[in-house]
């Protein structure tokens, strides 16, 4: 383990409910109405104009370019008026200073890059991580390893010759394990977001970041579930 790569919402930041609340609010006047159940299932993980886009193929609205858009800018400014004071979760922050002190650090998450800097400026963190990628710094988004390989490629000038084999990625989704896994990197779970057995492709899964540090994560990465 020569660096460790966090998704942001749901593994640092408790905001999975809030993105719920305002993805919800701004498909109401399309005419569609979601419900949490619906979120887990089908759009949580993934990047706000994929989701949209597929909220409204699914529910028979036009899902070309300029209707996803809208409703993205509308949920954006509707996250925005959400997003003042969403908590850390309990030894996320712990976890970040400890590691931060012996490896390069980086965020790969299917968040606008704009949020993801002002929540890590808020909790106090930002200086921590030499890579942050949101969505809007990659062509792909997850379940395409992209994103995790943006964010190596960031970690490298820190770490000469490190390799993907050589991250720890931390999610808290099926899509976003996928992703990290594609880009051939050691992932660990954290039921967050999801319960344990839902993670299952994760090659480690942790009830949560509490009471975890820099030698438990080695320890439990020393060999791939």
């Amino acid at each position: 383990m020569r660096a460790v790569i966090f998704d942001f919402d749901g593994v640092l930041v408790n905001s999975e409910p809030l993105h719920f609340r305002s993805l919800r609010d701004s498909l109401v006047p399309e005419g569609i109405v979601i419900d949490s159940t619906e979120y887990l299932r089908n759009y949580v993980a993934y990047d706000d104009r994929t989701a949209i886009r597929i909220a409204l193929e699914q529910h028979g609205r036009p899902c070309d370019a300029v209707s996803v858009e809208i409703v993205a800018d509308r949920k954006a400014r509707m996250f925005g008026e959400l997003k003042k004071g969403i908590p850390f979760f309990p030894g996320a922050r712990e976890l970040v200073r400890e590691l931060q002190r012996e490896m390069p650090l980086g965020i790969a998450s299917g968040a606008r890059h704009s949020e993801i800097e002002e929540l890590l400026e808020e909790g106090g963190i930002r200086d921590a991580f030499t890579a942050v990628v949101g969505a809007d710094d990659v062509q792909n988004t997850k379940p395409h390893p992209e994103p995790y390989l943006e964010a190596l490629r960031q970690l490298q000038p820190l770490a000469p010759g490190l390799e993907a084999a050589d991250c720890v990625a931390l999610e808290d989704t099926p899509v976003g394990i996928a992703a990290a896994r594609a880009a051939g990197m050691t992932v660990i779970g954290v039921a967050h977001t999801y319960d344990a057995a839902a993670l299952s492709t994760a090659h480690h899964v942790l009830a949560s970041l509490r009471r975890v540090d820099a030698m438990a994560l080695k320890t439990l990465t020393t060999t791939r579930a």
